[in-house]
């Protein structure tokens, strides 16, 4: 804990330094999966990348304590020597700790914890004015739960304390195939109860009538005559590979019909990390490149989500793509997937349920205070056909349909090729700019860690900027940027803005 504190203290001065002249500043993580380029300069940055060390797993209250630039993969390893697992764990084995809690990550055991930041039980954090403090979910909640998904912009978080449970050997995992997406919503519903056995849930949408729905028990034993399925080795299928020959054989099964795989846990914790779920698949694409199995071997290196992001970073081809996450309520699910087949036709689509309903009475701080029925304050799209609004709004969703959304927008006039031209420019931005709009009309929210287009209208119509700004405001984070200031970019004629992380 000596060094922990060492660091503490250097980032502590180094935010004083910035508050005696009320300097807004940013912070240097040392990775990043955020979809743009930062900003930050060495006059403007606290560095907080050397924080990056798992400093005691307890077996006995089932917690780790970890500083925010560790990666899951070597949470994992850590938590694992002690037979526990931490409760959410982000499927991309380099994103950290602290960009689970800053930004908004949910996985396929979400749907009992809910988003990453829920498995959290305090922090610590550096507030604006230098001062070193913690904050639980039963004291000073406003401000835990307002550093949640805050990217940063009330003060910088330097340890954690994550919840962990018992490990298992292996993930059983069940596909079962689905044809009408009305029944995809009613599978995801009973599947996700608060009664079933199921540890993890999880889908992919490969086409409006053709979904697989992955559902996984932790389990510690074979059955006779199995062998186990892997994902993390170069030989090994891509999962997404995999799940799509699974949905061409259960397309001529009975209904009723299902595949069952045994996957070593971390291989089904980390299962989408090559390939970056299928997105490595433009890549290929793009280079005119073969895709099959020789190909996919030979460039495995390269297929990662650590090296794709660095990628995406330097090539800037993320301002010519969708890479959007959102959660839709499920009463609104089937009407987003009919827009997105008939306007923005980016398959596969992930599908992940997230419980948005926080498990401590307090909780109500911060960016996402309320998941209910935002007011419709921007222009419903033209292309999207609601019912009229209720009087009265819905009470907020315990429970959120996420949908993984990404892929290139095809150039206006050739859908074969991608060129990077100021009129494929402004169709992405449209593209995306619909898709938010869509998702604010359906009582949806959008995760920040990606590319965002509004204004700031727009912006704070779809956010809780009363319960966000308030708890700034308490805690003396107010010269900081906000959420919307730290992330902003501007898109020129096209409109609207951009944010990105840190």
């Amino acid at each position: 804990m000596e060094a922990h504190e060492a660091a503490v203290a250097t980032v502590s001065a180094r935010i004083q330094q910035f508050d005696a002249t009320k300097t807004p500043f940013r912070v240097y993580h040392g990775s990043t999966n955020s979809t743009r380029k930062s900003q930050r300069r060495e006059d403007n940055t606290v560095d907080t990348s050397r924080m990056n060390h798992v400093l005691n797993v307890d077996a006995t209250t089932k917690t780790a304590l970890v500083e925010p630039n560790v990666p899951m993969d070597e949470l994992v390893d850590a938590t694992l020597e002690h037979g526990l697992v931490p409760l959410v764990v982000m499927e991309f084995p380099g994103i950290t700790v602290g960009g689970g809690f800053s930004g908004t990550s949910g996985e396929s055991s979400s749907f009992r914890y809910g988003a990453f930041e829920t498995t959290v039980n305090w922090i610590e954090i550096v507030l604006a004015s230098g001062e070193v403090t913690r904050a639980f979910k039963t004291e000073k909640p406003d401000l835990f739960w307002g550093a949640a998904s805050a990217f940063g912009t009330l003060g910088v978080v330097t340890l954690l304390e994550v919840q962990l449970r018992d490990a298992a050997r292996y993930v059983e995992l069940t596909y079962r195939h689905i044809k009408d997406f009305d029944e995809v919503v009613s599978v995801m519903q009973s599947e996700t109860a608060d009664d079933t056995p199921n540890d993890y849930v999880d889908g992919i949408t490969f086409s409006l009538d053709s979904t697989i729905i992955c559902t996984g028990r932790l389990v510690d034993k074979l059955p006779a005559g199995t062998s186990p399925r892997h994902f993390l080795r170069a030989r090994d299928p891509w999962f997404y590979v995999h799940a799509q020959r699974v949905e061409k054989r259960l397309r001529h099964q009975p209904p009723n019909a299902v595949e069952v795989d045994h996957i070593p846990l971390t291989d089904y914790l980390f299962r989408y990390d090559r390939g970056g779920f299928w997105t490595a698949r433009y890549a290929f694409r793009y280079f005119l490149t073969p895709f099959n199995r020789i190909t996919r071997f030979l460039l495995n290196p390269f297929m990662h989500a650590r090296v794709m992001y660095r990628a995406l970073h330097q090539s800037g081809l993320s301002d010519f793509h969708v890479i959007q996450d959102v959660g839709i309520p499920y009463a609104s699910a089937a009407v987003f997937t009919r827009h997105l087949d008939q306007h923005l036709p980016l398959y596969p689509l992930w599908l992940c349920p997230l419980r948005v309903q926080r498990p401590t009475p307090d909780s109500q701080h911060g960016l996402h205070a309320e998941f209910g029925q935002p007011p419709l304050t921007h222009p419903q799209p033209p292309s999207l056909s609601l019912s009229p609004s209720p009087t009265s709004p819905p009470p907020p969703p315990k429970t959120l349909l996420n949908f993984g959304i990404w892929g290139p927008v095809p150039h206006p006039g050739n859908l074969l090729t991608p060129s990077l031209t100021q009129t494929h420019r402004r169709a992405s931005v449209a593209a995306n700019r619909l898709l938010e709009q869509t998702v604010h009309a359906l009582g949806g929210k959008k995760w920040l860690y990606g590319q965002a287009f509004y204004t700031e209208g727009e912006f704070w119509a779809s956010y809780d900027r009363a319960a966000y700004e308030a708890v700034r405001a308490r805690h003396g984070a107010g010269h900081l940027p906000s959420v919307f200031e730290k992330k902003r970019r501007r898109v020129g004629r096209e409109g609207g803005v951009g944010l990105k992380e840190n």
